[in-house]
């Protein structure tokens, strides 16, 4: 056992002071974003250049492009820095897709692989998704998502290893990581990121330019709208291919998944995998807006020329707000033989209850060890390990008394009580 580092306050929200030995990476990254052109014509041509490749699948995705890269350029306020990140982003996105779409060309029977029985967390951050989620993936029957993975889905033909050599992108993947620990000392107290970790298929659903984690970057008014008002089944659709070029290139039959964006896209994610298991989370909805908002104004210094917590705490009560009335509006499409709701009390006080009443659920044989590496996760990764962060309502410029008043719907709708 080990004592649980104290928790801190995050003083500077507002007026970042980032770590000394990040800033000679950081100048680099400014250097580059002066000449980085955040155009459709210049990214899907830099893309091409760079994979030898040229055909970018259905096309329906360039208006999704277009218009995340006007809100790049005109709404985000990106600093220098952040434009370089932002280009390197989406270019690896179109790289990503440029690989897919070879590789399912070169090999169609990847069209024939079937994507059965998944079950899906639906459920927003700091809702207990992700520790369900790793100790889901536990399962060796299990098929998920490791970063690295989620990060380059294909690796290009160019680079496939020796035998005995290891995947480059493994290779490549502990210098982001180490970045954002360096650059971000808090985050992991708030989310930790590893190589290996069970990533969320947003990273997959941005393939196609249409998710939320582009809302992460920066309050973006005319990409959110954009979202909002686009049917997302297309893109729920390329998501499951390139589930399916996934599962072609590594094994596995059944897959765990997890988005927060699925709470208000419940009757997409029903069409599109309707033996699907769903497991909603829900915990008071204030004590997961102060958390998701700070963690955005936070990893914001590493992309905006200004934070304003003050601006991302109101559109995330917003967007949180949207999300929960989605879900208390659709929450009767998912079958009440498959979908359980889950409370992040009771998750936290059992977690190995929940689990086994969600695989008696979806009918997943709980195996001796599955239970083995559960318990073992659980053991290497107490709740708190790296300390806590104490939120601030007033910093984020969110009234929890409005917010109470607004939120009372979703509270009295899933029996949930508030934290404070």
């Amino acid at each position: 056992m080990t004592t649980r580092p104290p928790d801190v306050r995050i003083e500077d929200l507002a007026d970042p002071v980032l770590p000394a030995e990040i800033e000679p990476i950081r100048a680099a990254m400014a250097q580059m974003g002066e000449q980085a052109q955040l155009t459709e014509e210049a990214l899907l041509a830099d893309a091409a250049s760079q994979t030898g490749l040229d055909d970018f699948g259905d096309a329906r995705f360039r208006t999704n492009l277009r218009v995340l890269l006007a809100a790049l350029r005109e709404e985000a306020g990106l600093s220098p820095a952040g434009r370089f990140a932002s280009y390197s982003q989406v270019l690896q996105l179109l790289k990503n897709r440029l690989l897919i779409e070879d590789l399912v060309k070169r090999h169609p029977e990847i069209h024939e692989v079937r994507i059965e029985r998944p079950i899906v967390i639906a459920g927003l951050p700091r809702t207990g998704t992700t520790h369900l989620h790793n100790l889901l993936s536990c399962d060796p029957a299990l098929r998920s998502l490791p970063y690295w993975e989620s990060l380059e889905p294909v690796l290009d033909a160019r680079e496939r290893p020796a035998a005995g050599e290891p995947d480059p992108r493994i290779v490549r993947t502990p210098a982001a990581v180490q970045f954002v620990d360096a650059a971000l000392p808090y985050f992991k107290r708030m989310h930790e990121m590893t190589v290996d970790h069970k990533h969320e298929e947003i990273q997959l659903l941005a393939i196609d330019f249409s998710t939320m984690l582009f809302e992460t970057m920066a309050p973006m008014p005319s990409w959110r709208d954009h979202y909002k008002a686009t049917d997302q089944t297309p893109s729920y659709e390329y998501m499951k291919k390139v589930l399916k070029v996934l599962q072609w290139q590594r094994g596995g039959t059944r897959w765990v998944l997890k988005s927060p964006q699925h709470l208000e896209q419940m009757p997409t994610l029903m069409r599109v995998f309707p033996d699907a298991t769903v497991i909603v989370t829900h915990r008071d909805p204030i004590a997961v807006t102060q958390s998701v908002a700070t963690m955005v104004a936070y990893s914001s210094r590493l992309a905006l020329a200004r934070v304003d917590p003050k601006r991302i705490g109101r559109y995330w009560a917003a967007r949180l707000e949207d999300k929960l009335r989605a879900c208390v509006r659709d929450r009767e499409v998912l079958p009440a033989e498959r979908s359980l709701d889950v409370r992040f009390d009771d998750f936290m006080a059992d977690d190995m209850g929940t689990v086994e009443r969600i695989d008696a659920l979806a009918g997943q044989p709980l195996s001796a060890a599955a239970r083995a590496a559960m318990r073992a996760f659980v053991l290497e990764n107490p709740r708190g390990k790296y300390g806590g962060v104490r939120y601030d309502l007033e910093q984020l410029g969110v009234d929890r008394d409005e917010r109470r008043r607004a939120l009372a719907f979703y509270v009295e709708r899933f029996g949930l009580r508030w934290e404070r």
